[in-house]
């Protein structure tokens, strides 16, 4: 090869080495814009959700469209705050958050370790009829569920907003899932220290137990939270209303004041997104070990 193929030869690697690395760098601006564009779409709402609360009246629904309020109203919050029966709302509803949370995972948790470690008859029928149970649509069971709870007279009282729901098929079937992942040499060892099927639950699974529980237990907490057709067939007085029946029955009896209804929707949201924010790199980490699995 000759001097000059030999300039020519490496001229051209050179130009491909300069065309990839262009390639490259655009291919990571597009990935950029792409996802900043996901971050806005997703961010934008709860953007404005925040700055509607500091609008007036008639700015909130105002044409055309206008983000910013010509002067920010920051009374929207100071009132909704030293609201009573907001207070006494989100007070109740963090209560039975907490009680429906706490309740589910211990009862579902227990369950998801019989399925997951003990034998007993007719244990495959009763699975099959415990994961038939998450195919059935929440609707279509209301009515009947209705007439329970009245026959109970268990109607306007905590209780009907905590118990029904803490038994959960979903949440034995992923706490079921984690449990059989656990070495059975562990249960073994136990057992040979003398301890029994509950002690042994107590001791080896509940500890073990935190990367099931914190994405069941955010996930228990939000239905609770964002509740509102079950509330408002059961709770008819308004000392025990949740937020989001406080809020609905707000924007109807309220409907000229927009603003401290934002203010109200941007507190009702925070305990979420703080609990997120908590417990996001569990959540996330969690997710990156049921993948991998």
């Amino acid at each position: 090869m000759t001097v000059a193929e030999q300039t020519r030869t490496t001229r051209s690697a050179a130009g491909r080495g300069q065309l990839r690395s262009i390639r490259s760098v655009l291919l990571l601006a597009g990935k950029v814009v792409v996802a900043a564009g996901f971050v806005l779409a997703a961010l934008f709402p709860l953007a404005w959700l925040v700055i509607a609360g500091f609008k007036s009246r008639t700015e909130v629904v105002a044409t055309p469209f206008q983000f910013f309020p010509d002067v920010w109203q920051w009374q929207n919050y100071t009132h909704i705050l030293s609201d009573p029966a907001f207070l006494r709302a989100m007070g109740w509803t963090m209560l039975g958050a907490v009680l429906f949370t706490v309740l589910g995972l211990a009862v579902n948790s227990l369950a998801a370790y019989a399925f997951a470690r003990l034998n007993f008859r007719f244990k495959n029928a009763m699975w099959i009829l415990v994961i038939t149970t998450m195919f059935i649509p929440g609707m279509t069971i209301l009515l009947t569920s209705f007439i329970v709870v009245t026959k109970l007279a268990m109607l306007d009282t905590l209780a009907v907003l905590v118990l029904p729901g803490a038994a959960s098929a979903a949440m034995v079937f992923f706490i079921r899932q984690f449990y059989l992942s656990i070495p059975s040499s562990l249960e073994e060892a136990a057992q040979l220290d003398g301890c029994g099927r509950f002690g042994i639950f107590v001791r080896l699974f509940l500890p073990l137990s935190k990367p099931p529980f914190v994405v069941m237990g955010i996930t228990a907490f939000l239905a609770y939270w964002n509740s509102y057709v079950w509330p408002i067939l059961t709770i008819t007085s308004p000392d025990r209303f949740v937020i989001q029946q406080y809020l609905a029955t707000f924007r109807s009896e309220r409907t000229t004041e927009l603003g401290m209804l934002m203010a109200g929707s941007v507190l009702a949201a925070a305990p979420v997104v703080i609990l997120f924010l908590i417990f996001q790199r569990q959540i996330i980490g969690n997710i990156k070990m049921a993948g991998l699995k």
